[in-house]
Order: structure tokens, then C-alpha cells, then sequence
């Protein structure tokens, strides 16, 4: 059964590379619900509405890349959360996945803006307080794999 997220505000400006997130985020959304497979996600997402508007080549890395990787990033993500990781809503868990992933894979992406990105992902999707718990989870994981440009920034 596939399950498909709303989006909070659809009419809110976004850049192919957030769509490629937005729609990375649901794919995830898929694989952590119903464990289906990953080429199954990624051509079910490329017939959604809009999908042309995304960075087609960045959802692709971001999707297969975050589900390759996802044993790993929990395994660094473990220790910086406060429940077992399967306790997280999905949403969460995915946008978690992706801003680890970016955090480790896309050193050309700054860590505040992949930050933010899954901050807005979890804000647009997730519940309520759903953003400050992912904002605090990745702010640990970026100053562990990323602590110079942490450090770094602190001192500007």
C-alpha cells in the first residue's frame, strides 16, 4: 500500500533542490512504512505532480544514496537521540536520513543550510515540535562529522 504525504504549503516558492528533498523525504516516507523497494519508490515518485519542477539528479542521490547508507547514519545517529530510532515518527526519521546523509556525503552543501532544509522538510510534514528535534539531532551530528566547519562558524 502506498502512502502518500501532503505537503503543509503547497504554494510556498521552493527550488528544485528542495523539491528533490520534499520528494526524497516521502520516498523515504515509503520505505520506512512499507519496506518497498527502492527503484519501486523512486519510479512511483517520478509520475507524482510537480515531480518535473525537482532536481531530478539530487532526489536521485538523496533516495538511493540515504537508503544504501541508512544502517550507517542511524549507527551515528543513535547516540545523539533520545529514543530508538524506530520510536521517531517518520517523517522525522526520514528527514533525519537525508540531513545525515547531506551532512556526510555533500561537503559542498553547508552544514546550516542542510540543516535548515531538513528543518523545513520536518516543519512542512511532521508534527507539531517535529523541527526543533531534528534541528537539535542534526546541530550534534554536524558538529561530530563536521567539526571544522562547525567550529568554524561559531568563531564568525
Amino acid at each position: 500500500m502506498t502512502q502518500k504525504i501532503v505537503h503543509a504549503n503547497p504554494n510556498k516558492n521552493r527550488t528544485p533542490r528542495h523539491r528533490a528533498r520534499e520528494f526524497a523525504l516521502q520516498g523515504l516516507y515509503q520505505w520506512l512504512l512499507n519496506h518497498e523497494d527502492a527503484g519501486a519508490i523512486d519510479a512511483h515518485i517520478r509520475e507524482a505532480h510537480g515531480f518535473e519542477k525537482a532536481d531530478a539528479e539530487h532526489f536521485d542521490t538523496l533516495l538511493h544514496g540515504t537508503i544504501r547508507q541508512a544502517s550507517s547514519l542511524r549507527d551515528g545517529l543513535a547516540p545523539l537521540i533520545d529514543r530508538p530510532i524506530d520510536q521517531l515518527s517518520p517523517v522525522e526519521h526520514a528527514a533525519l536520513l537525508i540531513g545525515a546523509y547531506e551532512l556526510n556525503n555533500h561537503l559542498e552543501i553547508p552544514y546550516k543550510v542542510v540543516i535548515n532544509e531538513a528543518v523545513e522538510l520536518t516543519k512542512s510534514f511532521g508534527g507539531i515540535d517535529g523541527h526543533k528535534y531534528v534541528n537539535g539531532v542534526l546541530d550534534k551530528f554536524a558538529a561530530k562529522v563536521r567539526n571544522v566547519e562547525v567550529d568554524d562558524a561559531k568563531k564568525h
